[in-house]
């Protein structure tokens, strides 16, 4: 079939959109996708450790998000929106501009309080920062950068999104965005998911703005994917044959869980593998990892809808997402969330 951004369209009531985060990470409604028969139930959060079996392999992302977001002007004067994508070096990185005209080539910016980064080109959207400072980027960052929300949270950041907008096990700085399946989680029902037996295990992808970036072409065979880093560790590879060898399912938690896992199996069975990815998880893909699937609800044409379309299927998903409308869940990073099993 010839896909198009069209199939993963749906009409989504702005006040479904979640503006703040629910009072406790667990109280969140999870919706619930049989893959066998299509079948939907409705439930809170922690009944999840119901649909874990102990034979099961639940896998995280610990990426950790970083205050990406600096404020600034231009030589000219011109103000400028720098939101970093990456860290290439200590001293180097790759970064959003807004800018009432683009920067050329060699202009110094300053940012936050005094600073200053030279534009050195460009990398496709992105454009080329070098810091001309003695301190590293990435303490620049921790001192005077902004935590980035999405773009569809119409608010200013406040002093609590720095805690809740962040995984209870997130430990590898990295992502300007975070791997919100698991901000449903906190450390007493990781805890209870541990004690019915259940192996837990972590991998890293640093999730960059490019997952908020609308597909701009109609057919999805057209799309050029973001690149994103990701580190999936021998330790997780026995974790998964191991699993395999007892019966267990891999549980997936978050879409870059799933990107990750199914882009170290490329070849056939998962393998370590640390580096780039560009996967492109749409109607057609096979599957060869992971087995369920926890996430959030995605923005309509998005690439997440297109790799949930995939994993579960375009109908059930379409089937799923309505219903989620009609029993008013809330939506995308501080939403509710689906486990499809």
């Amino acid at each position: 079939m010839n896909w198009t951004t069209e199939h993963f369209d749906y009409h989504l009531p702005a006040d479904l959109i979640a503006q703040q985060p629910a009072e406790q990470r667990t109280q969140s409604r999870m919706l619930h996708l049989d893959r066998g028969t299509g079948g939907l139930s409705h439930h809170g959060f922690p009944d999840i450790v119901d649909f874990l079996q102990p034979q099961d392999l639940l896998v995280f992302n610990n990426t950790k998000v970083f205050p990406a977001r600096l404020f600034g002007r231009k030589e000219s004067g011109g103000r400028v929106e720098c939101l970093i994508e990456r860290l290439l070096d200590s001293h180097c990185a790759l970064a959003h501009l807004r800018a009432s005209k683009s920067p050329r080539d060699g202009t110094l910016l300053t940012l936050g309080q005094g600073i200053t980064v030279r534009v050195d080109g460009r990398q496709g959207e992105f454009f080329l920062l070098t810091l001309l400072d003695e301190r590293p980027f990435l303490d620049v960052l921790e001192q005077q950068g902004r935590l980035p929300l999405p773009p569809y949270i119409e608010r200013d950041v406040s002093p609590e999104d720095y805690d809740r907008y962040q995984t209870v096990f997130a430990e590898r700085v990295g992502a300007v965005a975070a791997p919100t399946a698991g901000l449903h989680f906190d450390k007493s029902i990781i805890a209870a998911i541990k004690n019915k037996g259940v192996e837990v295990a972590t991998l890293t992808l640093h999730v960059g703005a490019g997952t908020f970036q609308p597909v701009r072409v109609d057919s999805l065979q057209a799309h050029k994917m973001h690149h994103e880093w990701i580190d999936v560790p021998e330790s997780l590879v026995q974790s998964i044959q191991a699993c395999r060898q007892r019966g267990g399912r891999v549980v997936a938690v978050g879409t870059t869980v799933l990107r990750a896992l199914e882009a170290a199996s490329l070849q056939g069975s998962c393998e370590a593998y640390a580096g780039e990815t560009d996967i492109f998880i749409y109607p057609g893909f096979q599957f060869r990892c992971v087995d369920a699937l926890l996430t959030n609800f995605h923005l309509p044409k998005s690439t997440l809808m297109m790799l949930v379309s995939a994993f579960a299927g375009y109908e059930e998903i379409m089937k799923a997402y309505q219903a989620a409308i009609a029993a008013e869940y809330r939506f995308f990073s501080y939403g509710d969330c689906m486990l499809m099993s």
